[in-house]
């Protein structure tokens, strides 16, 4: 597929526009899913689990830190409510922090199962995850889309190692797909015309979600929402003088779209559009693409061959080169930038640089400066462990 796309690509380049391969066929449904199969599958914890065991870096120090922190507490109590309830910037807070957390450390435990095989690890996971499907009905307030698409990336990550690598049965996966289906599901896959890294993070719960639940409909219809917000999120110059956009929205003028784009009228390849927001939001929006890219590929389509691996590449080094420090032209977000990507590189930067065999000089200094990465607290968590170098 990947040969296939580039091949397509490069006609068109020669023909003199560049249209990449329609997204119907890379979004599809496998027929059969593959488990453990969201953003993690079971050759790449093979491979992790090897390195630790074996004492190796930065694998086994990226483990060590996991091990170390909040996530992987033996007597973590699991905090689960009715209705989470999140306000703008998770204000009101009511069980947002809780939910997110509660996540990561049901994936971050399932992680450790794999690696050790000791079976307590796998049961905190499914304590938290029984904890919370007991419990919760629904997400309120501005932010539910994203909060739910937050704990949502984390949740089937955790159940996708348990359900299919821990021997010890889980009774209550059922009830855990359930919240899924009917919690979680419905709130993300129709997706959001906030900012572009809320629909993304949605997208990334909602073909998470699928995978666990071999939902094939709902995989297909967050993949293509997906393809079409990585389009407008990422601007190449093949794209012409202005940035794709999501149709529905009607930024049918350049200045709808500049304003979309924080205000930046000079357009060019691997700017965000949040990008003169801020590198934080930016690195939410880099990350889940990264993340629905790994999903895809374990799954049988590899995206990376597509336009999403061109803009998911070059987002990532254009970021790169000022969160390392470089200096900040005048005609890029009026000279200012507010930095702070986060741990977001790994999973990228191995698809495109080991695996392809891209040159992602400024990439990979800041991926080998952040080792190990650690954990957002928000969806994104222990991606040195995971991805770091991993051939799998």
């Amino acid at each position: 597929m990947r040969r296939t796309g580039l091949l397509v690509a490069v006609t068109a380049l020669v023909a003199g526009v560049l249209v990449w391969p329609s997204a119907s066929g890379a979004e599809a449904a496998p027929a059969v899913f593959t488990h453990p199969g969201v953003t993690v599958s079971r050759g790449q914890l093979d491979f992790t689990r090897s390195k630790v065991l074996a004492g190796a870096q930065p694998w086994k120090g990226a483990y060590d830190q996991m091990m170390a922190g909040r996530y992987a507490d033996p007597n973590r109590v699991p905090k689960p409510r009715a209705v989470v309830e999140c306000g703008s910037y998770s204000n009101p807070n009511h069980g947002c922090t809780d939910e997110r957390e509660d996540a990561i450390a049901a994936y971050t435990n399932a992680l450790a199962w794999y690696i050790t095989r000791d079976a307590r690890y796998a049961q905190k996971s499914i304590q938290l995850m029984d904890a919370w499907s007991a419990v919760i009905t629904d997400h309120t307030n501005s932010n539910a889309p994203l909060q739910t698409a937050w704990a949502g990336s984390s949740w089937p990550k955790a159940a996708e190692i348990i359900k299919h690598t821990y021997t010890g049965g889980w009774p209550g996966s059922g009830r855990f797909a359930t919240m899924l289906r009917t919690v979680y599901l419905p709130e993300v896959v129709n997706g959001s015309h906030s900012n572009g890294n809320w629909e993304l993070s949605m997208m990334e719960a909602a073909v998470g979600i699928s995978v666990f639940l071999e939902d094939r409909a709902s995989y297909d219809k967050a993949m293509a929402k997906f393809r079409t917000r990585t389009a407008a999120y990422v601007y190449l110059a093949s794209d012409g003088a202005l940035p794709r956009t999501v149709p529905s929205q009607n930024l049918d003028t350049r200045d709808k779209i500049v304003n979309y784009w924080q205000g930046q009228s000079t357009f060019v390849t691997g700017l965000t559009q949040e990008t003169c927001r801020d590198f934080t939001h930016t690195g939410y929006g880099i990350s889940a693409i990264s993340h629905v890219a790994e999903t895809s590929r374990i799954q049988g389509q590899d995206l990376y061959g597509t336009d999403v691996g061109e803009r998911l590449r070059h987002a990532l080094g254009f970021q790169s080169t000022y969160e390392l420090g470089a200096a900040v032209p005048s005609w890029l977000c009026g000279g200012t930038l507010d930095r702070g990507l986060g741990p977001i590189t790994e999973s990228g930067y191995n698809a495109l640089h080991n695996r392809l065999g891209f040159a992602m000089t400024n990439t990979e200094a800041l991926t080998l400066r952040n080792r190990p990465a650690g954990t957002d607290n928000l969806f994104v968590a222990w991606e040195t462990l995971t991805h770091g170098d991993n051939p799998s």
